[in-house]
């Protein structure tokens, strides 16, 4: 494992963790611009995820087939393209057109991105940092599209996603070329995936860490201009937290997944009793306590990572990839229901309670716990 391989497969992860939260970001200012109200700017990111949600285990596949490098190369293309006819026009049709489309390059680049760690022979806590950097890519547009709707207005987040992904094929350009390491032999039929009743435990304690959080961040920025009464930008610096702190997070994850494998259900928790806790913060209507909040929801946020991924590509050697496809399913299927619903939330005046609803469900994930991190014999070997 080279630092250029986690480099390349990081800042391409990085590139589709933008999409994922950059419209949000200006949700408010976007309402003005496309003529529409917070439920249809929610359904943004949700068309987005359900294309994202439904093209996981196609680029699981594919990744094993032809390898990541390929499928990651794939991925940015989608992105710049689809994000440059965004620019054209503030209509609403083009933007639910290509945000669609765009959860093509989403899904090829974070399931390509993490395959890529791995066949470079990424350990768990290298998974970890790849997932937290991948995440960061949103959190980081939380912080930094409101600061450029004054040059840019509505075309912030498309503009500005353009450049993430170009230099992310930049650095795809100069990474190690990742060998199509997993040639599929014996390898999982999706009815096989879906009936692991482990990989779907995993799926649930990843779509309640990763799933609801940027849920969370695609609102936060709007929860706090309602309930602390900050400015977008200052709202957008503080929300960020809820995403980039998984770049610390998510590594500590890995790191404990893989240094104490026994406290590793201790630490998912813990986590997750923090995260909720994070949630309710959120709400409190104070700066010092969303501060906090968003905190605690950003280190919550990444602990379950790497376990998640890393247990699903050991359960199915013969396709890790569509493994991690289909955990990773759970948390698209989460934002791309959550996200509108929390917008519906806000239009009638109700978004504290929808945060409030966030941290229930996070906190009830851990019934999920027992089973999900025990040894296990793979499912499929490589034949």
């Amino acid at each position: 494992m080279t630092a250029r391989a986690v480099t390349a497969g990081s800042a391409v992860g990085f590139a589709a963790g933008w999409n994922i939260a950059d419209t949000g970001a200006i949700a408010d200012e976007l309402t003005g611009d496309y003529g529409v109200g917070l439920p249809m700017i929610g359904l943004f990111t949700t068309a987005l995820f359900v294309t994202h949600m439904l093209m996981q285990l196609p680029a699981g596949r594919l990744s094993d087939r032809l390898g990541p490098a390929r499928v990651c190369a794939a991925g940015l293309v989608v992105l710049a393209v689809c994000n440059a006819l965004a620019l054209f026009a503030p209509t609403a049709w083009l933007a639910l057109a290509t945000r669609t489309a765009m959860g093509v390059g989403t899904a090829f680049a974070f399931i390509g991105g993490s395959d890529y760690v791995r066949a470079r022979g990424g350990s768990p806590f290298a998974q970890g940092l790849y997932g937290g950097l991948a995440t960061a890519g949103g959190g980081a547009a939380i912080a930094v599209v409101p600061v450029l709707v004054d040059p840019l207005g509505w075309r912030a987040p498309y503009a500005s996603a353009v450049a993430v992904a170009a230099v992310a094929g930049i650095a795809l350009a100069f990474g190690p070329g990742a060998r199509a390491a997993h040639r599929i032999h014996g390898a999982t039929p999706i009815r096989g995936l879906a009936g692991d009743g482990t990989l779907l435990r995993l799926a649930v304690l990843f779509a309640a860490s990763f799933g609801l959080s940027v849920v969370i961040g695609n609102w936060v920025v709007t929860l706090l201009e309602e309930t602390a009464g900050l400015a977008a930008g200052a709202a957008g610096a503080v929300g960020a937290a809820t995403l980039v702190l998984g770049v610390v997070s998510r590594p500590l994850g890995g790191w404990v997944f893989r240094a104490h494998t026994d406290r590793t259900g201790q630490a998912i928790l813990a986590s997750a009793v923090a995260g909720a806790l994070g949630v309710l913060l959120l709400t409190a209507g104070s700066i010092l306590l969303g501060l906090v909040g968003a905190c605690l929801v950003g280190l919550a946020a990444g602990i379950p990572f790497a376990a998640c991924f890393t247990r699903a590509a050991v359960l199915h050697p013969g396709s890790p990839a569509a493994a991690v496809g289909f955990v990773n399913a759970a948390g698209a299927f989460t934002i791309l229901v959550g996200t509108p619903l929390v917008g519906v939330a806000f239009a009638h005046d109700a978004g504290t309670a929808a945060f409030a609803v966030l941290a229930a469900l996070w906190a009830l994930s851990v019934l999920a716990l027992p089973g999900a991190l025990s040894p296990a014999a793979p499912r499929s070997r490589p034949g």
